[in-house]
């Protein structure tokens, strides 16, 4: 199948060489020439056989006049897809505008980090039946290799809700391993840290991929010493406890890891550190070093 790739940064480019390997031609547009396949996104529309179907992988700051600018340039029956980590309540809107045109929409939430190109992303979509038919072949091309890692979670608005109830989620584990290893560093006790981090990646209940890459962030640097304790947030989880409070959800584990970020701007704390490095180790986000 052929697809346009607006934006062609950690995600974006991993996810072309993705659909790449699995056999699909992936046209790619980005304003670095270095990444891009075209000069521009009247190029990228040229290249592609109607009816296209171009995926925009840009900030959420620039991913409206991304895609106004190429719906002047498309077709009607032509779809636009945000895989980007746009707010919800900006799909519905969006894709109004876009059917005036006669264009579809579909809005993806994707997961999988700086990893996905080997391991898959997980992707929840929301958009029309039809519109996700006929993009199947991309999305079944970007999931993991196993019967997870995909849903059609709903209509246009859905992708980008789930997602942002995943990073919600995010926050609450990576701030629950963070405490833990604070409280652990603290210990008389305890004198390999490191070590016991290894121990719950195997046959515990507590194991998973961020488990794994806070011991990977551990190896790295076993005190995290390089790290400033600064977590930024990039909106998903202050979106996420707004919908807890519209909807009167008690919230309290996310909502509490929200306010920790915001309290790592001000004091220094171990736990803080651990969460910056996880950040850093499935997303590529740049960390604040000492």
């Amino acid at each position: 199948m052929q697809l346009g790739l607006v934006g062609l940064g950690r995600m974006g480019g991993n996810m072309r060489e993705r659909l790449r390997a699995a056999g699909h031609e992936v046209v790619g547009f980005d304003r670095d020439p270095d990444l891009s396949d075209v000069t521009d996104l009247r190029g990228l529309v040229q290249r592609l056989a109607a009816p296209r179907a171009i995926w925009v992988m840009v900030p959420a700051a620039v991913t409206d006049a991304t895609i106004d600018d190429l719906a002047g340039l498309l077709d009607e029956g032509d779809i636009v897809i945000d895989g980007g980590n746009s707010r919800f309540t900006d799909d519905g809107p969006r894709a109004e505008r876009l059917a005036e045109r006669g264009l579809g929409y579909l809005d993806v939430g994707v997961s999988g980090g700086i990893w996905g190109r080997e391991g898959g992303y997980g992707l929840m979509v929301g958009g029309s039946e039809e519109h996700v038919g006929r993009l199947m072949p991309i999305f079944d091309a970007l999931k993991p290799a196993s019967e997870f890692g995909f849903v059609h979670a709903g209509p246009v608005g859905a992708g980008h809700y789930a997602k942002m109830v995943h990073n919600g989620i995010e926050y609450g584990l990576m701030q629950a391993y963070a405490e833990g290893y604070e409280l652990l560093t603290k210990s008389e006790l305890v004198t390999n840290v490191p070590g016991v981090f290894k121990s719950w990646r195997d046959g515990t209940v507590v194991r998973s991929w961020l488990l794994d890459l806070l011991d990977r962030a551990l190896d790295e640097d076993p005190e995290l010493a390089g790290l400033r304790a600064w977590a930024d947030d990039t909106g998903e989880g202050r979106w996420t406890v707004d919908e807890a409070v519209r909807l009167a959800v008690p919230l309290h584990v996310i909502t509490a890891a929200l306010f920790a970020r915001f309290a790592s701007r001000e004091d220094a704390s171990p736990a803080l550190k651990a969460v910056a490095a996880l950040r850093n180790q499935f997303g590529g986000h740049a960390t604040h070093k000492n």
